[in-house]
Parts: C-alpha cells; sequence; structure tokens
C-alpha cells in the first residue's frame, strides 16, 4: 500500500509517499528555519503563507520517484497541466493519502488539511487523518525493524513530553505528559536565555560538548523537576532556575557550563521517567520519537541503561517533523475518513486508552 502523506503542523512543509508503513520512496523537507531565525521564532502567520507556497512543489517533488521525469517536468510549463499531472500520478500510483490534522498551528494545519482534502476529492482516494504525536512514534517502524512489545514510548519534542505504553502496534494507551512546558520548549528557551537565539536543543547540546566536567572550577547544579511517582513532566521550574542562576553571573564564558547542566537535567528526567514506566509495565522495547530523541546525550543515556531492554530510535532526520511518520503512522493505526468530516483541529487531544 502506498500513502501519500503531508504534515505541515508547524513551520516545516512536508510531503513523503511510503509503502506498507515501513519502506520510505520519498521524503521531501522544506524548511523555514532560516526565515524565522530573524523573528528569534516561529511566527505561525509567516509559517503559514510560506507553506502555500511550498505546498505543491513539495508534493511534486515528492511523487518524482513514482514517475519518470520526462512525464512530470514535461507540463511543468504549463500550470494547468501541471495540475492535471500531478492528479494522474496520484491515481495511477497513490492508494491513500494521509494528513496531520493536529496538534498544531491552525494555519499551518489548514494548508495540509485543505490541499489533502482537495486532493482525495478530485481523485477519489481515501483519506486517513493523523494525530502529529501519535505519528512521531511510528518513525520507529521505519525500514522494517522489529519491535517487540510491550513498549515503552517516549515522544519529546518541542511541544509534547508524552509517554505511552504499546501493547502492540495498534494498542496504545497514555500514561503521563506534559503539565507545562515541554522538554524541547525547555531547550529552546534557556538557549535564548544563554544568548543563543533560535538554535534551541541542538545549540545547547553544541555548547555542553565544550563543558569540560573534570577541569572546569565553575559548577552550576540545576534541579530535576518532578522526579516523583507519576508519569507526567514539568519543565517551567527549571526554565526559572536557569533564569535565576543565569542573572547572578551574566557571564557568555559560562554558557557552556550551564548548556551542559541542561542538558543533564533535562535527559536524567526524562530517562528516570523512562526506566520507570518500562520497568512498571514489564516492557521489552524502549522507543524514543520527537525532535528531542535525536539530542546524543539522551539516546547515550538510554544505551547505558539498556541491558532489560532493546531501545530504538529513529535516524535524526526522522525525529524531527517529517511526513514519513505521517504515512506510517496512517499505515498501521489509521483509517479512511470522509472528507466531509475532516478538520483542522489545533488542540486535537494526545492521550488514548
Amino acid at each position: 500500500m502506498k500513502i501519500l502523506a503531508i504534515e505541515t503542523s508547524c513551520d516545516e512543509t512536508a510531503a513523503a509517499v511510503v509503502e506498507d508503513g515501513t519502506k520510505i520512496l520519498s521524503n521531501v523537507v522544506a524548511s523555514s528555519t532560516a526565515m524565522h531565525e530573524k523573528y528569534g521564532g516561529i511566527v505561525p502567520e509567516v509559517a503559514a503563507r510560506e507553506q502555500l507556497k511550498c505546498i505543491i512543489p513539495v508534493m511534486c517533488e515528492a511523487l518524482e520517484p513514482l514517475e519518470s521525469p520526462e512525464t512530470l517536468h514535461a507540463t511543468r510549463a504549463n500550470e494547468a497541466k501541471h495540475q492535471t499531472a500531478l492528479g494522474e500520478v496520484i491515481k495511477r500510483h497513490i492508494d491513500a493519502i494521509a494528513v496531520t490534522v493536529g496538534p498544531g498551528l491552525i494555519g499551518s494545519l489548514l494548508v495540509g488539511v485543505e490541499t489533502a482534502k482537495t486532493i482525495a476529492f478530485a481523485t477519489g482516494k481515501p483519506i486517513i487523518p493523523v494525530n502529529h504525536v501519535l505519528a512521531h512514534m511510528y518513525a520507529n517502524f521505519v525500514n522494517g525493524k522489529h519491535i517487540e512489545f510491550p513498549a515503552i514510548s517516549l515522544v519529546v519534542s518541542g511541544g509534547h513530553t508524552e509517554l505511552y505504553l504499546m501493547k502492540s502496534v495498534k494498542d496504545l494507551m497514555w500514561l503521563g505528559g506534559t503539565l507545562d512546558d515541554a522538554a524541547g520548549e525547555c531547550f529552546d528557551k534557556t538557549a535564548r536565555l544563554l544568548g543563543f537565539g533560535h538554535g534551541g536543543g541542538l545549540a545547547i547540546e553544541r555548547a555542553a560538548l565544550k563543558f569540560k566536567v573534570q577541569s572546569s572550577k565553575f559548577k552550576v547544579k540545576l534541579p530535576r523537576p518532578m522526579m516523583d511517582e507519576s508519569f507526567n513532566f514539568s519543565f517551567s521550574g527549571l526554565k526559572t532556575a536557569v533564569m535565576r542562576e543565569w542573572k547572578k553571573y551574566n557571564n557568555p564564558e559560562l554558557a557552556s557550563a550551564f548548556a551542559h547542566e541542561i542538558q543533564e537535567s533535562i535527559t536524567d528526567v526524562l530517562v528516570a521517567k523512562t526506566l520507570r514506566a518500562a520497568k512498571h509495565y514489564g516492557a521489552k522495547s524502549i522507543l524514543l520519537s520527537g525532535g528531542v530523541a535525536a539530542n546524543l546525550r539522551l539516546r547515550e543515556k538510554f544505551n547505558i541503561q539498556h541491558s532489560s531492554f532493546n531501545i530504538h530510535a529513529p535516524d535524526g532526520a526522522l525525529c524531527t517533523d517529517n511526513a514519513v511518520m505521517i504515512g506510517a503512522c496512517a499505515f498501521f493505526l489509521g483509517s479512511p475518513a470522509d472528507w466531509h468530516h475532516i478538520s483542522a483541529t489545533p488542540d486535537l487531544p494526545v492521550e488514548c486508552s
């Protein structure tokens, strides 16, 4: 089954063709990160306007591997013929359309959702609505990875930090999640406090690598928030602690020391709660996903303590927002819906039982 997947929940414009939930036939992402840097973050209206420009070209590029280049390129000079060719390629090669319906930014979601609905109407192909947060974990099933169940899935991104019990590929139970700031959001906000601009978690990770624990005379100790028996997360207090401590020194030369401790604090909490859930539910596997799952220190800590569990994490490119995970989730978990009844839902719940 070949699925054309579309992802526009935040500032990226992505399309992919995924076969049987595991084989990537194409994966295209148009990033607007550079454009947002001058604003110090994502401006929702600007992101949506950029996605309007990108969505058709991105889909065309994603479909190119399915058709001879001559067929598609020959019609690009004529917009009307190009639209017809796009529809014909989808009719010939695609079995279903998958699209992120939430959670996310309403303007961005609308671009993807309305595009997918139009394609479904024009081609008669079934359309599968997908929850963006749940989709992240299905990036672990791409390329034929064998996952043993039960599994604990940690989805950790800019807006969400969620723990799930996966009894099977289709049977999910939400265990706990973000009460305020998510881990990725904490990385982003503390990066700005330290003067790293829009660099976020990657900037923190790079700065932390420069810090030498043994040789440094300066040490800062930050809290490990909400290290209780629950499976919920709260990182707003950590952000406040960083702000308070940074104001004491406000020395750019200490930025790497702060970055190191921020990373240690966040990853300590994520690892401890995930391992506790895995032991509690007798898990055989642990799945990491979401943008923060690309953090090398987080992966290192899980690998150090992995003796009882199989640790799985997607390639770095599949941790951040992409359409491959949308196609995989649609195949394994989704079901077609009437396009008339599909709508963008920015506050789509992530809890399931």
